[in-house]
């Protein structure tokens, strides 16, 4: 079992930026692809993008795509998400979370579904 715990969410103004930070431990880090999602009040879960396990290859969903850039750390177990130019739209509790299966690439399409085991989430707020 693996744990994920977020940090560096907070309140920015538009076109500011952020940098989630998502430390794990307890399983190999660096066989698994890594995942965000957000999720904002009254809406699903929705997929922001992912890594693979050796840090070679990222996918976005489009609204993101641009803005925010996700990297890894596989000496310090950890993987971040940078956000740059935020909207408003953007505000949601952020969430990062570690695939299922080790050494699976990484496409758009991932679900939520896919990843096995999620941290707590963070709170990221833009203001406007």
């Amino acid at each position: 079992q693996v744990q994920l715990v977020e940090s560096g969410g907070g309140l920015v103004q538009t076109g500011g930026s952020l940098r989630l930070s998502c430390a794990t431990s307890g399983r190999t880090f660096n066989m698994y692809a890594m995942g965000w999602f957000r999720q904002a009040p009254g809406k699903e879960r929705e997929f922001v993008g992912a890594i693979s396990w050796n840090g070679r290859s990222t996918v976005y969903t489009d609204s993101v795509s641009g803005r925010f850039t996700i990297s890894r750390d596989n000496a310090k177990n950890t993987v971040y998400l940078e956000m740059n130019s935020l909207k408003p739209e953007d505000t949601a509790v952020y969430y990062c979370a570690a695939d299922k299966a080790p050494l699976r690439a990484v496409d758009v399409g991932r679900k939520a579904g896919d990843f096995g085991s999620w941290g707590q989430g963070t709170q990221v707020t833009v203001s406007s």
